[in-house]
């Protein structure tokens, strides 16, 4: 089971690099060299970035894109639902169409539980405090 798709996980990343750097401009190919990241895939990620209003970006030599948001007003959870959508950690049936057993499903109240927890941490969790999480720990 994934919890974070490929596409949210190098979102983050993208803009944990750009927050190390907050007001300077960094290319995408700096980033993607750095991060280990494939250049053409990154390149998409920035584009929704900037359609969601994260990032601005600047053309030439000096260019590159920079974060438009305080990193501690960008929350995890919120960079996640644009990625990915909500987080589920089960594909069940009842997620899909109705289910029997829909209303005695221990299992399933369960996985709600948990997912409400889990939404509940990423939803505290900033890529300022991520930021300062990398710092405290280098």
């Amino acid at each position: 089971m994934k919890l974070l798709t490929k596409n949210t996980d190098y979102a983050i990343r993208a803009l944990l690099a750009l927050g190390r750097f907050e007001q300077e401009f960094i290319s995408v190919k700096t980033i993607a060299q750095e991060q280990k990241i494939p250049y053409e895939y990154l390149r998409k990620i920035f584009q929704q970035l900037l359609k969601e209003g994260f990032v601005e970006s600047r053309g030439g030599g000096r260019g590159g894109f920079r974060l438009i948001r305080h990193p501690g007003q960008i929350v995890v959870a919120e960079v996640i639902r644009i990625f990915q959508g909500d987080l589920q950690l089960s594909e069940c049936l009842f997620r899909k169409k109705f289910c029997h057993n829909r209303a005695h499903c221990v299992l399933r109240k369960n996985i709600q539980r948990i997912e409400a927890m889990v939404n509940q941490e990423f939803g505290a969790m900033t890529i300022q405090g991520l930021l300062d999480d990398m710092e405290g720990g280098q």
